[in-house]
């Protein structure tokens, strides 16, 4: 049996976990978001850095019953901002443990036309902890009409605030980190990540712009003229960049998030041999911002979201350690991973395709933090 066991776990198979993680403890949390309306399908696993515990796929792709059903393994969603952590931020990693990137010089060392005022006490770091002091965004998608205008655009932003006094959540942050990927290894995101991430960790269902024959497995994010619209990355301005960007493009399966959770939670090893360095890894996922209590700004880690989230209902739950790590996607997506219970849970939806609930983005949150609390009862045996 235990030879068994350890054939599955090599295979990729999904090894069923103790009773506790079975449907009865993930079915109502997950069914009530598709009843409420925030989302027509989704796709939850639950596991540890050895094993997954639970997996399975709920609803379909549309609202439409005879559309396919939504799977763990097959359906690909839309990432959207879980595109900073899967993609960039483990690119970043790769470039500091080969002594490539520093984190705590300006950008502009790698990005000269980075030059405008107040941009010189802007480091990676602070891209990568939001506190650069960047606005939220800019309507590339309106204001520019090609990418080259697109990223001239945002090599010309300023900072709202102080560099290094508070965090804002900015997009162009992830826009300025994919493009100190390219400049430094000379080859697009897409590539570097596909060449050097996904394919070592075996994430054939991840991928930036799919091809067209595999649009009938991408769950949705839009309607035009009343038709479903897959494979077209739903944020605008990465559209307006190509379909791929530091902030968002990336589609890939439940499954394959998974499989990249476990790598982090592994310490950046693989099967056989290592992605990343133990201290790398631990480094970006360690708080990097203060939080002062009684406030609601949220907690970062290097590229990643940590603990307090900053949010009302938070998408981590009430239950997930102090230091907890992971991120959420606007299309209706988030990975979130406490190491001290050896645990993450994935959870993709495509809360953006049509939602029929007022709040859908409130449910979603809702759904996401009763999900994580009850994976947090299980493992600890309540």
């Amino acid at each position: 049996m235990l030879a068994l066991l350890v054939w599955l776990q090599v295979a990729g198979a999904t090894i069923p976990g103790p009773a506790r993680f079975d449907p009865a403890t993930f079915d109502p949390l997950v069914q009530r978001g598709i009843g409420r309306g925030a989302y027509p399908g989704a796709a939850l696993v639950v596991g540890r850095h050895d094993t997954i515990l639970f997996s399975k796929g709920y609803g379909h792709l549309t609202w439409s019953p005879s559309s396919p059903a939504a799977d763990p393994d097959s359906t690909l969603y839309d990432l959207a901002s879980m595109t900073k952590v899967v993609a960039t931020t483990t690119a970043l990693m790769l470039l500091v443990d080969r002594g490539q990137l520093q984190l705590d010089v300006p950008v502009a060392r790698y990005v000269p036309e980075f030059h405008g005022q107040g941009t010189s006490a802007i480091t990676v770091r602070r891209l990568l902890t939001h506190t650069s002091g960047l606005r939220p965004t800019l309507p590339l998608f309106r204001d520019a009409p090609d990418s080259a205008t697109a990223l001239r655009l945002v090599f010309a932003a300023t900072p709202i605030a102080p560099p290094g006094t508070r965090v804002i959540y900015s997009d162009l942050n992830a826009i300025l980190l994919g493009e100190i990927v390219r400049r430094i290894t000379g080859e697009p995101l897409d590539v570097v990540a596909t060449r050097e991430i996904f394919r070592p960790l075996g994430l054939h269902r991840t991928m930036f712009r799919p091809g067209r024959a595999l649009l009938p497995q991408i769950a949705p994010t839009g309607l035009w003229r009343g038709h479903p619209i897959a494979g077209v990355v739903n944020d605008q301005n990465a559209a307006r960049l190509g379909g791929v960007a530091g902030h968002a493009g990336l589609f890939a399966s439940a499954g394959d998030v998974a499989r990249f959770a476990q790598c982090i939670l592994r310490e950046g090893t693989l099967s056989s041999g290592r992605l990343l360095h133990a201290e790398t890894v631990r480094a970006f996922t360690t708080r990097a911002t203060p939080v002062r209590l009684g406030t609601t700004q949220e907690a970062r880690a290097l590229g990643w979201q940590a603990v307090p989230t900053g949010e009302r209902v938070s998408s981590a739950g009430a239950l997930f350690g102090p230091r907890t790590f992971g991120h959420t996607g606007w299309t209706g997506t988030s990975l979130w991973i406490d190491p001290d219970r050896d645990l993450f849970v994935v959870l993709l939806t495509n809360r953006a395709f049509a939602p029929r609930a007022r709040r859908s983005f409130t449910l979603l949150h809702e759904v996401r933090g009763a999900v994580a609390d009850a994976a947090a009862r299980a493992s600890d045996g309540r």
